[in-house]
């Protein structure tokens, strides 16, 4: 059994793998240690090509596209090893990036996961929006990072270069304990992408798990490489995702107060895409909406077992503030100025 495995999932990304994989291969090369890409069934070269320029790679290959959350449900059951790092096939890495989370993991076994430091691919001076340096939650599910407040992304100047815990850990780059992410359920299938990552962490920090940023380590990533920010599909899955997240993990206390706010929030989002003539982006909030009302039922069971399973409903790393006020209002747009919780 392999110490690590690194599993990245690829979807018609040949030209991606080809690009990113050989940093992956370098900086990972360690006789504990597998590459593995596992294929939702490319109608592209993917596969031929990582056979032949990469044949230190592992390759899995599923029999349809199973999406990103169902992807790497099926491809870890085809893995053997203490630590697995799920990476987006559009991320460079960087010397030292693995044995930085692995010495982490280590020394603190009551972490179940953690992340590197999230740096933008095209502007490395910049954080990347999808993860940062680690990942937090407001009241009401809408997520930021330290270096990521909404849409607003801060430059990196050594300001979030210390080990924090944090609510969720970015699904782009995420080391996990095959065992725990086994036994919680991994990720939410129906979910098929977006938002899943953040809903298997809240279900970690329930159970009474920690999760990191290990800002030692490094990595850079495209982003946006599969669906371009405000495609209505994607606005789709992230409310719709976001609502089923919040209803299968919010305390008792909270469900009522929490929806109803969020109700309220996500009309005045679909009035605003509609206001800029964005008639697709808002149709898709209003699909989310009476799917998430749909799908609701099918839940109360899922719902029920989290709750039984909780160990700490009131979770450190979720703010208890509103993001949207604080930045929107506020204008607080830096992670290190917004109020402690």
């Amino acid at each position: 059994m392999k110490k690590i495995s690194v599993v990245i999932l690829n979807w018609n990304g040949a030209e991606m793998l080809r690009r990113f994989l050989p940093s992956v291969v370098t900086f990972s090369e360690r006789d504990d240690v597998e590459v593995c890409v596992a294929d939702n069934a490319s109608t592209d070269s993917s596969c031929e090509m990582v056979r032949k320029e990469f044949p230190s790679v592992r390759l899995v290959c599923l029999d349809r596209n199973y999406g990103f959350a169902e992807g790497y449900n099926r491809a870890l059951q085809e893995v053997k090893a203490e630590y697995v790092v799920l990476l987006n096939s559009d991320v460079e890495v960087t010397e030292g990036w693995l044995a930085a989370l692995e010495k982490y993991m280590d020394v603190h076994p009551q972490v179940a996961a953690c992340q590197p430091k999230i740096l933008s691919y095209s502007r490395r001076e910049m954080f990347e929006y999808a993860g940062a340096a680690g990942g937090f939650i407001d009241r009401y599910g809408y997520p930021f990072c330290r270096g990521r407040i909404l849409d607003k992304v801060e430059k990196d100047a050594g300001q979030y270069d210390t080990p924090v815990s944090v609510f969720w850990a970015t699904g782009a780059a995420l080391m996990v304990r095959l065992d725990i992410y086994k036994d919680t359920g991994g990720l939410d299938s129906r979910f098929f992408a977006h938002m899943e990552e953040i809903d298997f962490c809240w279900r970690l920090n329930s159970r009474g798990y920690k999760l990191a940023c290990v800002p030692e380590s490094r990595v850079y990533h495209v982003g946006g490489a599969t669906l371009k920010r405000e495609n209505p599909h994607k606005t789709y899955l992230n409310f719709r995702n976001n609502l089923l997240m919040l209803y299968k993990n919010l305390p008792e206390l909270e469900m009522t107060s929490v929806m109803r706010v969020r109700s309220l929030l996500d009309y005045v989002a679909a009035f605003v895409f509609l206001v800029k003539g964005d008639r697709a982006n808002c149709k898709a909030v209003m699909q989310a909406r009476h799917d998430f009302r749909r799908m609701r039922p099918l839940y109360e069971s899922v719902r029920n077992e989290n709750l039984r399973q909780t160990v700490v409903e009131d979770i450190p790393e979720r703010a208890l503030f509103s993001i949207l006020w604080q930045s929107k209002v506020l204008r607080r747009t830096k992670f290190n100025l917004l109020p402690v919780r």
